[in-house]
């Protein structure tokens, strides 16, 4: 005993030493032959080796990546108590020490140490973390606190993690599960899709109500069964429930169906407030996104639509150009919504429409000062020139000097040196988090200084700073744009647009749905591309090249805007959402301004991206001082199928 006891207190003084000595031995070495001992270490652990043992730590104590040194062997060593308890009290402001908080709560759990991870736990999100400390509580004896946790985490429609079942195998062998959370579990379940967990929520009803369950499994299938009033009426426990499940289903079939018969038997069942306006706002929504008339109607009867809803009356009332409709559902936005630029452009063609030129003028006047799409769309309207507001940003180079050489970003600085730049990035986002606004556009113009556009831009924008138009709109590649557009026959600006808008000049710029570099090219795509070319297919990755990516991209785009005729916005609108959803999306009948098509897309996404890009444009023309292109030009009338 008196061995372990004299050894943790060797090992806790070596500790304390070394930290004791940081920044006395980073004179005795050069950066670059600190760096190269940095990587002597980095190989040497992941041999299974030490820093310690390689007596390493003097030479780098002082080192930028000292910390990520340590952290690296410490997470191949979580039963190094001590030394992991030293770590995060030294190093409590670097990432690493939440990096390694984390995988050592996990390390506790498995190990079963509930008392030290009850000791290391701090409130999260993540569902794993939770449920060890549930477990945790239970083993150390506060058995109703972890159980009533649990049932929060038990209600969802998913399946949780594995390390939860056992505190939920308690769960549902205690007085805690109710009957009331089994039917919200199924109910959760069966609206996201998952069959499985309602089936096992289904095992663990009484008969009686597994019947009743098994009646809403049947409906989620075959929604036309509320219309049978023997199979489902309100003598039945969870009738309202099934029935306006049934109705959002057929609604996705058949909506006219689904509203004659929620209009029709609604009134028979016991449905709760918030049940039925979400239905009627489903039904109404899914009027707008139909572009059916009776939408505008249908969304003006909702009890208490939300502000999307609120926005979509406004929408409806744009398609069928019913101006006073557009004026009247502008005047019951919210005070914050009606601030927006966007519906401020609304209001003033409503106004046009409607006989009301001084106040038409008055709003577009003031709208006209701004860089943005309704900016820009308000400028043409009063034949103004169109705002660049170029405010670049200001730092005293001693502050900007002092700036860099703060930690955090000398460990950004260090990463980028030994080639590490995924983790510099990560380093990045975790070292601005708490700036202030001066310091995050110091920042910014850091980024810009590492040549790192995406992350420039992106840093800017957290200070909510738009005017510094160099850092905002970069012209990285210029060389190979310029040829492409000459070889596309394409305004040079137009491919700026979208590569700021894809990926902000991020060249290994990657989508969860797998589009690929500077102009976010689908691998489907680009492979047919090639073939059109008559080049060889050098796979997906290929085309994270630069020179590849804005090749066909350029030539994507191309293809698109003579598909749909030489329109701008509606090849910019295929280019983000698909030839065929923008063929859907056409008018049936007579043509209509471009404005309006843009702003009754159905998708918020694919709206938001014309409108950037068609801005974006007319900014990258501003800067290479060739004015071709116009707003006139983007919105000419979109013309029926």
């Amino acid at each position: 005993m008196f061995k372990v006891k004299f050894m943790m207190q060797k090992i806790l003084f070596y500790l304390i030493f070394v930290f004791s000595i940081q920044g006395a031995m980073a004179s005795v070495l050069s950066l670059e032959e600190q760096r190269k001992e940095f990587l002597l270490a980095q190989r040497s652990i992941e041999k299974g080796g030490s820093p310690l043992s390689f007596s390493r730590d003097d030479v780098l104590a002082g080192y930028p990546l000292y910390p990520y040194i340590q952290y690296q062997w410490m997470v191949k060593n979580l039963d190094k108590t001590v030394q992991i308890k030293n770590f995060l009290k030294y190093y409590k402001d670097t990432r690493y020490a939440g990096l390694l908080r984390h995988k050592w709560q996990i390390y506790l759990a498995k190990h079963k140490n509930w008392s030290e991870y009850a000791a290391q736990y701090k409130k999260t999100k993540n569902t794993i973390l939770q449920c060890y400390y549930y477990r945790a509580q239970y083993n150390l004896g506060a058995k109703k606190q972890a159980l009533i946790g649990a049932k929060k985490l038990w209600v969802v429609g998913q399946s949780q993690p594995s390390q939860c079942d056992p505190v939920f195998k308690v769960l549902l062998k205690s007085k805690y599960l109710t009957q009331d959370m089994l039917w919200q579990r199924f109910d959760s379940a069966v609206t996201k899709g998952k069959f499985s967990v309602a089936k096992y929520v289904q095992g663990l009803m009484s008969k009686k109500d597994r019947k009743v369950a098994q009646l809403w499994l049947n409906v989620h299938s075959k929604p036309s069964l509320i219309n049978n009033k023997k199979l489902l009426n309100n003598k039945q426990a969870q009738s309202g429930l099934i029935f306006a499940h049934g109705i959002d289903r057929l609604a996705r079939k058949n909506l006219e169906k689904a509203i004659a018969l929620w209009d029709k038997r609604k009134a028979e069942f016991t449905i709760n407030q918030a049940t039925i306006r979400r239905i009627e706002q489903r039904l109404a929504m899914s009027l707008a996104y139909n572009r059916d008339d009776k939408a505008y109607e249908r969304l003006s009867l909702l009890a208490r639509p939300d502000d999307v809803a609120k926005e979509w009356r406004v929408r409806t009332a744009l398609r069928a150009q019913n101006w006073s409709g557009v004026e009247k559902s502008i005047s019951a936005l919210s005070k914050e919504y009606k601030k927006k630029e966007k519906w401020r452009y609304w209001l003033a063609r409503a106004a046009e429409n409607i006989e009301k030129p001084k106040v038409a003028k008055f709003i577009y006047s003031n709208l006209a000062e701004e860089r943005s799409f309704y900016g820009y769309l308000s400028a043409e309207k009063l034949n103004k020139e169109y705002q660049l507001s170029n405010n670049p940003i200001q730092v005293a180079p001693a502050m900007y000097e002092r700036f860099k050489n703060k930690k955090p970003f000398l460990v950004v600085a260090e990463l980028i040196a030994v080639e590490k730049p995924r983790e510099a990035e990560r380093q990045w986002w975790y070292a601005i988090k708490r700036l202030d606004k001066k310091q995050i556009l110091m920042a910014a113009k850091y980024a810009e200084e590492l040549n790192w556009k995406q992350v420039a831009i992106f840093t800017l924008a957290r200070a909510k700073y738009w005017d510094d138009v160099a850092v905002r709109f970069p012209m990285a590649y210029k060389t190979q744009v310029h040829q492409n557009a000459k070889k596309q026959r394409l305004n040079p600006a137009i491919i700026f647009g979208l590569i700021r808008r894809e990926s902000a000049f991020k060249v290994n710029a990657y989508s969860p749905v797998g589009a690929r570099g500077l102009m976010q090219i689908m691998p489907r795509t680009g492979q047919q591309i090639a073939r059109e070319l008559k080049e060889k297919w050098r796979g997906k990755d290929g085309l994270f090249n630069p020179v590849t990516n804005l090749k066909y991209g350029s030539y994507y785009y191309k293809q698109l805007l003579n598909q749909f005729n030489g329109h701008y916005a509606l090849a910019a609108a295929a280019y983000n959402a698909g030839p065929h959803r923008v063929n859907r999306w056409l008018p049936n009948d007579g043509s209509l301004a471009a404005d309006i098509w843009i702003e009754t897309i159905p998708f918020k996404e694919t709206r938001a991206y014309v409108s950037a890009v068609l801005t974006y444009a007319l900014i990258y023309q501003k800067q290479l001082k060739k004015n071709i292109l116009s707003m006139k030009d983007f919105m000419r009338d979109v013309l029926p199928k």
